[in-house]
């Protein structure tokens, strides 16, 4: 069972998106039907449920979590209907399931996609009949505890696909939330900044935190955050700590802790990139650049017998381009030596 006050369920945010999606949740609260709260990795979808069960009649009972992609099918079988005594061999005793720890309060089912089909068919009983049976057992148990499932994957495509049942995906779809992308919560964005940096100074012991700069809220605000609001705060609090001075403001955003110049596995430097390395500044750009270009052309004539149109094909140009490069470098068609080389 988890021990959360509602406190420690607080959700943060003012966005368009975010406050639709908070009204839904005021309402679907109020059920006793099954819910799936669905998501993007790391968008807070157990907050939501979590908030789900505060805003219920149900707030001060039992609200009880279990991942369900962290457990084996039998381990699974066990955490949610429990086990008798002698069930298995190591069942030295008792053990009390989740649906019954769960009784008159709420049941999460993480990772809900993740439950082995055999399983899902034992759930779709607990929730139609609210009976089963602990695993070895045969008295059977009762429970009125509300189901809120959890994903990132797409439901009904597992449906289709035969990996979900529909009939279960029927009875805990009553009511979806999707939970919006920090991508698409605009600058939400930066109010979860400042909590989660403002969280973590007051850990590290410093006496403030001076803000981000202008340079890192843009950084903030322009990256695409594919971990949302998980990454979110790994970065920020990475950036708060990286950060030498705790009265200076948060210049740079470090988002990715491996980004380094010796980084294992990274892949050898490219003949591109040898070249590019080779090069001293300062340098005349738009003269290096022609010289580049001049040699790509002559090259290209000299491996393909100065025929025309299949030097243009290996630089991937179009035969009036090549043209056109010719004419600017003023590079010869046809080597002085061959004149019934054909070129074009």
């Amino acid at each position: 069972m988890t021990d959360q006050s509602p406190e420690q369920t607080s959700i943060i945010g003012e966005s368009p998106p975010f406050l639709a999606m908070m009204e839904h949740v005021s309402r679907a609260a109020r059920l006793d039907k099954p819910v799936l709260v669905i998501g993007e990795r790391g968008t807070g979808k157990e907050l939501v449920a979590s908030r789900l069960h505060y805003l219920s009649d149900r707030w001060d009972q039992p609200m009880v979590k279990l991942n369900c992609a962290a457990l084996t099918e039998s381990l699974l079988e066990s955490e949610l209907f429990g086990h008798e005594a002698g069930a298995f061999t190591g069942a030295a005793r008792r053990h009390t399931g989740r649906f019954e720890r769960a009784e008159g309060g709420t049941l999460l089912l993480d990772e809900l996609a993740m439950i082995p089909v055999r399983m899902q068919e034992k759930i779709l009983r607990v929730i139609e009949y609210g009976e089963f049976e602990r695993v070895g057992g045969s008295e059977t148990l009762r429970t009125d505890a509300r189901v809120v499932g959890s994903t990132n994957q797409d439901l009904p495509a597992l449906a289709r696909d035969g990996r979900f049942r529909s009939d279960l995906l029927d009875r805990l779809a009553f009511d979806v939330i999707t939970v919006p992308p920090l991508r698409a919560r605009g600058r939400d964005l930066l109010l979860l900044a400042e909590h989660f940096a403002l969280n973590f100074t007051a850990e590290m012991r410093r006496p403030f935190f001076a803000g981000f700069s202008p340079a890192a809220e843009t950084a903030l605000l322009a990256h695409r955050w594919p971990g949302n609001v998980r990454e979110l705060k790994n970065t920020v609090e990475r950036s708060v700590y990286r950060t030498e001075s705790p009265e200076e403001p948060v210049v740079d955003i470090q988002f990715d802790p491996f980004d380094s110049p010796y980084r294992i596995g990274a892949d050898d430097p490219s003949p591109e990139q040898e070249v590019l390395e080779s090069v001293t500044l300062p340098r005349d750009f738009r003269d290096y650049i022609s010289g580049v270009e001049r040699r790509l052309i002559a090259r290209a004539l000299s491996e393909n017998r100065y025929h025309q149109g299949r030097s243009a094909e290996a630089l991937g140009l179009s035969y009036h381009q090549f043209r056109g490069y010719l004419k600017k470098y003023a590079i010869r068609a046809r080597p002085k030596s061959a004149d019934e080389t054909p070129s074009g």
